[in-house]
Formats: C-alpha cells, structure tokens, sequence
C-alpha cells in the first residue's frame, strides 16, 4: 500500500527491524501495560474464543467429536460431518473458500484478525503477558529485573513465571493433540505409562515444548518473522482497505508540549510523547504508517486516546481508518475488488454445497494385494486377492457386499459374504477374484465390481484380473 505521509521519509525506518539492534542481537520488546476502550472488549472477546477452543474437544455430535483435524488417519470432522481421503476434492474447497474469505476480509478490514482472533495473540497477549505483568511488574520494572544480578528476588521471579508458563504450555500441547486425535485418545495417554503409547507421548511434549518455546522466547517473531500473512499485504491492501492509522493530516507537525512557552509556528496534535511505541508489542512505530509487523492489535489507539483526553485534544488520531479517509476525508468500502472476491466467495460456496448435497453415502477403493499377480488353486482355478476400503459417511450401520459383472468370475469374501461398517467409520478387508482356469482367455483382463447395499447396487468399480492363458 502506498504511503502518502509528506513527513515521512521510509528510508529512516524500512532499512531495519524493530526487533534487531544495529548489531544484529536480539532487541527485546518491553510493551508498556494498556487500558482502554479497545483493550477492554478485546479481553472480553479473549475470553469467549479461549473458552470456546478449550471446550471444542469435548463437544460431541451424536457420539462422534464436533472438530478433529487426525491428519495422522487423514480423517477430518468440521462442525460434526466427517471428511476421508475420497472427500479431498470437498477439503480443497473449504480451503480455497477460507482463503478468499481471509482475502475479502483483509481487502475491507485490514489484519484485525490478528489483533483480535488469531491464537497466537490471544495467547500472547491475553494469557502469557499478563502473567508476565503480575509476576515481573511493567515494562520499566521487566528492564531493571532483566539487567540485574542473580539474586533471591530474580530467581524466585524467573522460576515462578517459567513454571507458570511450562503448565499453561502443557495445557495448550494437550489441546492441540485433542484436535488432532481426539480427547479420548488423550485421556488414554495421560492415564498410561509413556512405554504403552510412546508415539503420542512424544507428540504431546514436542508440541508443549514448540508453545513453550514461542511464548517464552520467539513470542512477536512468530509474527514478525514466520508468519507470511503480514507480507501478503502489499498484495492483499490498497487505500480503502482499514488499518490502524495514525492521522498524519490532524497530527503533523508534531511537537513536545512546553509549559510557558509560546509557539512560533502552528504544529499537529501530536504531541511526540512515544507512548504509541511503548506499548506496541512488536516495537514499531506506527505514525510510520501501515508496516508489515503490525498486528493491529488496538494498544497504539488505547494509548493515544488517553494522552489526548489528558492535553485536552480531541481522541482518534490513531484509530481505524483508511488511508484515503485520512487523506481525503471519505471511506469507501465496496470497490470494485471486493466486488470480485464476493463473487468468487459465493460461486465457490455454491459448489460446495453443491458437492456435499451429491456426496455418496458409502465409498469404496479396491487395490491389488501388494506383491501377488495370480494364485493357481488345485481344483482348477485360478484367483487374484485384493484390497478393499470401505467408507461409511452416514450416521447408521450398513451392511455391504460386492457381486462381480462378468460371467465366469465369482467374488469370494475373505472371513465372511459381507462387510458391516459402523456409523462414520472405515474399514479394511480383503477378497478374491476366482474363475476357472479353463476360461483364461487373456492373461489380463478388465472386470468390472458392484458394490451392493441393501440389495441394490449403489457404484461401480473397475479392476483387472491377471491369469496365465489356457493352454486348451
């Protein structure tokens, strides 16, 4: 997005991270404590989204788990339908109807899903740093604690906080591996030794590990430096779009307050206090316009508005806004790009449902058994085994079988004539494809399977049977 500031020159502030001395080391960010009216319903909003991703493993829908995302199964429950492997094509749609809607979304609202939704601020600034603020104290206390010497003070401080963050860590690893397995899986590994279930043993430390490692120590660079949302605002923002500004037009030239004496030339409102950088959690300096490190996370508008209550200007000169209704003194949401991404949205959305309401209730894939071409039987035939994978996507048992469509070849069912699947499960079974030798004509040939449920035939699948050609 371009920027308009005729104060600014970009080259003071481009050319280097916030988070980097000019000697290349780590520039700790100490965020000073904000109140305020935005700060306020984001905490309030926190605690709604915390609750509900802490709760949603344990909400079921009939039985089954409302959310699971077992990539490890590749089995995927979103709001209680369940998606297999055959339902790819359905997964690829809900990402690509995902990814416009972020698209839509950021072209009108900027990134307020960062400041105000994203995991990784909730739990950054809502949970771990006000822990941090009870413990070690504010921004200037957190300084003076870091730069002093070990001592009682310091270590009981450091100890407390890291074992404070080392439980809600585990309890964040044991979140997600709920997501990804289940809760009742969990349960199971939590109550039995490492030895019996070392795979998710494992899986649970390396995540708790990975969240203790962010919150403690990578904490903004997860933004700043891995996240690729931020970097995709040069392409996803333009003019109209929202943000957190600050209001050049109203504020510059800014100017410290001087008691008793008189101005020579009119200046902003800005009064060049700093507060806006020292509450920032990623150390920037917003009145240098929008930059790809923030989050717009409100505290930058929370503290100027409570300078300006105090010199008695007007609130707002960081608000949300856009950068032609800071310039031009208009706001114009619905451009001719958003027109677009709404009309990508719905036709994608149309599709989707379109491919749900045609789904098919019970799927299967045959393969051929890994490793064997033909068997030679001694009463004169000859077989091939396969593999078969059931699918059962309905919220009932079924019963199903194959029946072959071509003369001379019978099916023969591995441990029984049926398969019997559970409600919204998989299961794995093996068969034969059997004919008389005497009627190998080729030595392979395509045979063609119905899948039978309740009597009638719900799909067809194509294989190909391999025999030695008869001699007669």
């Amino acid at each position: 997005m371009a920027q308009k500031n005729p104060h600014l020159n970009p080259e003071t502030f481009r050319d280097a991270l916030s988070t980097v001395k000019d000697d290349g080391k780590r520039n700790w960010v100490y965020p000073k404590k904000v109140r305020g009216f935005f700060y306020r319903y984001r905490t309030y909003l926190s605690w709604i989204l915390l609750a509900i991703l802490f709760v949603g493993p344990f909400i079921r829908v009939d039985g089954r788990p409302w959310l699971l995302f077992n990539i490890f199964e590749r089995k995927f429950i979103i709001f209680g339908a369940v998606f297999w492997p055959q339902d790819t094509h359905l997964l690829i749609f809900l990402l690509l109807i995902f990814f416009v809607f972020v698209i839509l979304f950021t072209a009108i609202f900027g990134r307020i899903w960062c400041g105000w939704a994203c995991p990784q601020t909730l739990f950054m600034e809502m949970v771990f740093r006000k822990i941090e603020y009870l413990i070690e104290g504010d921004a200037n206390q957190q300084r003076a604690l870091d730069a002093s010497p070990w001592n009682t003070q310091k270590i009981v401080k450091k100890g407390s906080k890291l074992l404070v963050f080392l439980a809600i860590s585990l309890l964040i690893g044991h979140l997600v591996m709920a997501y990804l397995i289940g809760i009742d899986q969990v349960k199971e590994i939590v109550t039995k030794p490492p030895s019996e279930n070392l795979a998710g043993f494992i899986g649970l430390v390396a995540f708790s590990g990975i969240f203790m490692f962010v919150f403690t120590w990578f904490r903004e660079q997860a933004c700043t430096v891995v996240c690729p949302y931020g970097r995709l605002q040069g392409v996803l923002l333009d003019n109209n779009s929202i943000n957190v500004m600050y209001d050049y037009v109203r504020g510059e030239p800014r100017a410290p307050i001087r008691k008793n004496k008189v101005e020579e030339s009119p200046k902003g409102d800005c009064i060049d206090c700093g507060i806006c950088v020292h509450v920032c959690p990623t150390g920037i300096d917003i009145r240098n316009g929008v930059q790809m490190e923030c989050v717009n996370c409100t505290a930058c508008i929370d503290a100027c508005d409570e300078v300006m209550v105090k010199v008695d200007r007007p609130t707002g000169l960081i608000r949300y806004a856009s950068e032609n209704s800071i310039q031009q003194g208009f706001q114009k949401l619905i451009t001719g790009r958003v027109k677009a991404y709404s009309v990508v949205l719905v036709l994608l959305l149309a599709g989707f449902i379109a491919l749900i309401a045609t789904r098919d209730e019970l799927q299967a894939t045959i393969t051929r058994f890994p490793g064997m071409t033909y068997q030679l039987r001694d009463n004169g035939t000859v077989s091939n085994l396969y593999q078969i994978t059931l699918i059962n996507k309905t919220f009932e048992p079924q019963t199903v079988n194959l029946s072959s469509l071509v003369d001379g070849i019978d099916v023969e069912v591995v441990g029984g004539k049926e398969w019997v699947l559970e409600p919204q499960s998989k299961v794995e079974g093996r068969f034969f494809l059997v004919t008389d030798q005497g009627d190998v004509h080729s030595p392979q040939q395509d045979v063609e399977l119905s899948l039978i449920h309740k009597e009638k035939s719900i799909d067809k699948i194509e294989t190909s049977f391999m025999a030695p050609v008869s001699k007669d």
